[in-house]
């Protein structure tokens, strides 16, 4: 690397080395947790990774390896204990946690499909349960572990914001984990525990496929946001180690927009992305 007296624009590397992480919410290589994973193992930290079933784990073990995680658990959210004992690991292999991947979301596809006004109380508890209970508990199991400090992240969408067609209910539960980011942040914040969350845009993940009209939403979005383009699922990683390092040390209760921009038009021009599509 140059002296710094002979280059006015060094190269900075975020380094990761020596901390430990968990990601949960991985289940294939078109998860947006994976290239966050990927990123946080190159820039030196140590991870656990969890799956959420046996159905997934095939897809999730290679995975796993490649990021050489010593703590490779089950972790439904739903299924009682089973994050207790993922942190029990943690506590028993290292005593300590700096950071977390918090990309877990899920409702039952009936309720996912229809209309809000019609949401069953079951499907509405199901998908708070899953999607923004689990990161308090998350919360409150970590903060022991980060004595030090620490950084909680978790991910969002623009449909927690404002109406997206078809998001339904997932559009108040992302609002709540939007909320719950907040006010955590201002619990947490006394121990330097700093919680965020990135609102990601529209990526064709295996959790997106389940929604009505994709593909429509997709292009929507290439055509309202400034870039004119969608994001990629690396860009999302990239803010994801950013929020684990220390370059975003004063930086908490944030919802930062990787989405190409789109968040930012009007909503006159933004309302292309409610089209109707049969797709």
């Amino acid at each position: 690397m140059p002296d710094f007296a002979e280059c006015c624009n060094p190269v900075e590397l975020l380094d990761l080395s020596g901390r430990k992480g968990l990601v949960v919410g991985i289940a294939n290589d078109r998860s947006l947790a994976w290239p966050a994973a990927l990123h946080f193992r190159q820039a030196g930290a140590e991870l656990a990774v969890t799956y959420v079933d046996e159905r997934t784990k095939p897809h999730v073990t290679p995975l796993a390896e490649r990021v050489e995680a010593p703590i490779f658990l089950p972790c439904d959210v739903a299924v009682p204990h089973e994050l207790e004992t993922v942190f029990g690991s943690i506590t028993e292999l290292w005593g300590k946690l700096d950071f977390i991947l918090h990309a877990v979301g899920s409702v039952p596809p009936a309720d996912l499909h229809g209309r809000l006004t019609d949401c069953s109380a079951a499907g509405f508890s199901a998908a708070m349960n899953v999607s923004v209970h689990s990161l308090i508990r998350m919360a409150h199991l970590a903060e022991p572990l980060m004595t030090g400090g620490g950084s909680l992240i978790t991910l969002s969408y623009l449909g927690g914001e404002r109406v997206v067609e078809n998001y339904n209910v997932m559009g108040p539960v992302k609002a709540a984990l939007e909320a719950t980011v907040r006010y955590l942040a201002h619990e947490l914040g006394p121990a330097s525990i700093r919680v965020n969350a990135i609102s990601a845009g529209p990526v064709l993940t295996r959790a997106a496929s389940g929604l009505t009209g994709f593909a429509g939403l997709l292009d929507a979005t290439a055509r309202a946001a400034p870039l004119r383009r969608n994001i990629e699922a690396d860009e999302v990683g990239r803010a994801a180690l950013l929020f684990a390092s220390d370059y975003t040390s004063g930086i908490t209760g944030e919802v930062l927009h990787v989405d190409a921009g789109v968040h930012i038009e009007s909503p006159v021009f933004a309302a292309a992305m409610n089209v109707k599509s049969e797709d």
